[in-house]
């Protein structure tokens, strides 16, 4: 019984040492359970073998046995407790070696972490093996031959992430990035090479015979606004004569026909005139820093305008909801003209090795990279994150990942141990 009580300060249960129908949770206390009740049932066996006497030979060599694997399943035991503990709650020294030492190994893991996973060399070395290119391949080219599995359980990761972030700062970011490359973009330029490519071509035309019948539509709305101006500025004695209203009319008809003139007439004087200035448009758009400007001032002004925000706001919100809708089924996605369009990819990154190389050559620069700029940053936050775990918990979450393992020492100890004895005994009554 004295034993008994000497085993409870290392955390196990007094009644783990008999036989019992219960069966505990965790296999490293359960292995725990098995090698106390081994320790125990070897100094059962001593005893009784004492009690017998020497009736027969073989009791001494159970004797022995029994005598020897108290010896290694107390010396093992108390080296593994030693480990996590003070045995039987004594200070001890060199005992409670991870509580003591908590830091220490948080900061000796980190090391280890850097100096061979997180360093950019021993990841480009890795990466350099690596095939990504032609695993994406494989993967768009044949979705369904892919495991479902996989496919589904990144779907929902893809999904459940996008759903986690915060999604005014996302979307401001996204919007704010769309609303600088538009700003980014130098129109005025383009604009000009449109104008000089459609006058190339001849694809002018149509343009100027709608501005023309625009002016004439815009002519017969507002003739009477002519005929007003004509008329507060017409002298007295027009006004009285009624020439006025001859002279406004006049005008309008003199403006109709001209319109339709150069409507009828491709070489009409005005109309040449109208591409002649068309044509410098497209040079000063082109080559003309002020004319440059003044385009980019008013871009600029449409991007800030309320409507283009809300505009870009709703392509926001279209664009997520449609990456939402991919993430969550993807198979519905990979039906579509996207679908093929990555089944197309797929088939490319196959059969173009350049391609592929590209690819791969990205890939290893982004991961040596990200390595390279945030390494110390993991290795860091792992010291960190050890040292702020009090010993308990370290002790605890060591302990269930080896304590299982370290119950075989126990048990090993004991069997070898008694071997051991026997072998001394043996040697004993021979000689």
């Amino acid at each position: 019984m004295k034993l008994l009580r000497d085993l409870r300060p290392i955390g196990l249960p007094l009644s783990s040492a008999l036989p019992s129908s219960l069966t505990l949770a965790h296999p490293a206390r359960r292995m725990r359970m098995v090698a106390t009740a081994m320790l125990l049932a070897m100094a059962l066996l001593f005893i009784a073998a004492r009690m017998i006497g020497p009736v027969h030979p073989v009791v001494g060599f159970i004797q022995a046995f029994a005598e020897a694997a108290m010896v290694g399943g107390l010396a093992d035991w108390f080296a593994v407790t030693a480990l996590f503990r003070h045995p039987l709650g004594l200070p001890i020294p060199h005992t409670a070696i991870i509580p003591r030492n908590k830091d220490r190994i948080g900061d000796t893991l980190a090391i280890f972490l850097r100096d061979n996973f997180l360093t950019p060399a021993v990841v480009a070395r890795r990466m350099g093996g690596l095939d990504v290119a032609a695993a994406a391949g494989r993967f768009l080219a044949s979705p369904s031959a892919s495991d479902g599995r996989l496919r589904q359980g990144a779907s929902r990761l893809v999904a459940d992430m996008m759903e986690a972030l915060d999604q005014e700062r996302l979307g401001g970011m996204v919007k704010g990035a769309i609303a600088q490359r538009l700003r980014a973009i130098n129109l005025a330029p383009l604009i000009g090479q449109a104008i000089e490519a459609a006058m190339r071509d001849g694809r002018h035309g149509p343009v100027m015979d709608g501005i023309i019948h625009w002016a004439d539509k815009t002519l017969e709305a507002n003739d009477h606004l002519i005929r007003q101006i004509v008329h507060d500025r017409a002298g007295k004695i027009m006004r009285w004569t009624g020439l006025d209203e001859n002279l406004a009319n006049a005008i309008i008809d003199g403006l109709r026909k001209m319109l339709a003139d150069m409507a009828d007439d491709p070489g009409h004087s005005l109309r040449l005139k109208a591409e002649e200035g068309m044509q410098k448009l497209a040079s000063d758009l082109q080559f003309d820093i002020v004319m440059q400007a003044k385009v980019a001032k008013v871009r600029d002004e449409i991007v800030d305008n309320p409507a283009m925000q809300r505009w870009i706001d709703g392509l926001w919100e279209q664009g997520r909801a449609g990456l939402l809708r991919a993430a969550r089924d993807p198979g519905a996605a990979m039906a579509g003209r996207l679908g093929e369009a990555l089944r197309q990819l797929g088939g490319t990154l196959q059969s173009d090795a350049r391609l592929r190389a590209l690819i791969n050559r990205f890939v290893r620069r982004t991961a040596v990279g990200a390595t390279a700029s945030y390494g110390d940053a993991i290795v860091t936050l792992v010291s960190e994150t050890v040292r702020g775990w009090d010993a308990g918990t370290v002790t605890s979450r060591l302990e269930n990942a080896v304590g299982r393992d370290l119950q075989y020492i126990r048990i090993n100890g004991t069997l070898v141990g008694g071997l051991v004895g026997v072998l001394i005994h043996v040697i004993d009554v021979s000689f």
